[in-house]
C-alpha cells in the first residue's frame, strides 16, 4: 500500500517536521502511524515530500524528511463545469473526478438545476464541494489540489466566456453526433467539459456554448447521470492525453 498523503499550508524547509492541527489529529490519533512507517506531504501545488514517523504524540506527528520533488501542473488542464444537482450527487461527481484529474471544477447554475445555490445556502454548498475535493485528492495521491471556482456558482453567461476563452470545449449531450473518443483535441491550454444536471442540458444553452466555440459531443448511446457522466469523460481525456 502506497504511503498517505497529509496537506500542509507550506513544505517544511529543514529536515525535522512536527504535522499537528486536523492533518496531525487524522494521521496520529484515525491512521494510528506509527514511528518507522512512511507517509507523504503535500502542499496541494505540486510539492510533495516523503518522509517517516519519528515520533507520536497526542494529535501530533514528529516525521524526518526523506525526499522532495515537485510536479508540474498537467497540460492540457481538464476543467468540468457540472450543473448543479440534488441530494448527494453532485459531492459524488466532485469526488470521483478529482480521483481520475480533474483540474478545475466548476458549479454551474443551470435552467434545468433543481437545486439553486441562493444566499448562506450556496456558499456551504460550494463548501462542501471544496472540502470533498481536497479529501479526495488525499486519496488518490495526488500532488494538485483540484480548484472549484464560483461564487459560488457560475450562470450559462459566465460559463459561455470561459468555454470562449479556453482552447478547446465539449458538452455532453446525448444528442450530439460527434463522440468525445475521437474529437480532435489541443496539444495544449484547458480543455472544458460541460456536464449538464439530471434534467439535461436546455437547448437554448447548447446554442449559446456553441456560439461560444464548444462542440456538442456523446460517449456512447447509454445516458450517464450527472454523478457518473462527468467521471466517464474524463477517464476518456486522461487516456488520449497521456495521463493515464
Amino acid at each position: 500500500m502506497s504511503a498517505p498523503l497529509f496537506l500542509v499550508e507550506a513544505l517544511p524547509t529543514t529536515d525535522r517536521h512536527t504535522l499537528g492541527g486536523p492533518e496531525g489529529h487524522h494521521a496520529a490519533t484515525v491512521q494510528r502511524l506509527r514511528v518507522g512507517e512512511p507517509l507523504l506531504l503535500a502542499d496541494g501545488r505540486g510539492g510533495t515530500a516523503s518522509a517517516e514517523v519519528v515520533a507520536v504524540g497526542r494529535g501530533t506527528l514528529d516525521v524526518r524528511v526523506t525526499d522532495r520533488r515537485h510536479v508540474d501542473r498537467p497540460d492540457p488542464r481538464l476543467t468540468v463545469v457540472q450543473g448543479i444537482a440534488k441530494g448527494d450527487r453532485g459531492e459524488l461527481a466532485v469526488q470521483a473526478m478529482t480521483e481520475v484529474g480533474v483540474d478545475t471544477i466548476v458549479p454551474w447554475a443551470a435552467a434545468r438545476s433543481v437545486v439553486r445555490w441562493r444566499d448562506g445556502r450556496g456558499a456551504r454548498a460550494r463548501d462542501r464541494w471544496v472540502a470533498t475535493a481536497r479529501e479526495a485528492a488525499k486519496q488518490a495521491r495526488r500532488p494538485w489540489l483540484p480548484a472549484v471556482a464560483g461564487d459560488p456558482d457560475e450562470s450559462t453567461a459566465v460559463v459561455a466566456r470561459r468555454l470562449a476563452a479556453g482552447a478547446a470545449a465539449y458538452v455532453l449531450h446525448e444528442e450530439a453526433t460527434e463522440r468525445l473518443s475521437t474529437v480532435d483535441l489541443p496539444a495544449t491550454g484547458e480543455i472544458t467539459l460541460v456536464v449538464g444536471p439530471e434534467g439535461g442540458i436546455d437547448r437554448a444553452e447548447v446554442d449559446t456554448f456553441t456560439a461560444a466555440g464548444a462542440v456538442p459531443v456523446r460517449l456512447g448511446e447509454a445516458v450517464l447521470r450527472t454523478s457518473t457522466a462527468g467521471v466517464a469523460a474524463l477517464a476518456v481525456l486522461a487516456t488520449r492525453l497521456g495521463r493515464w
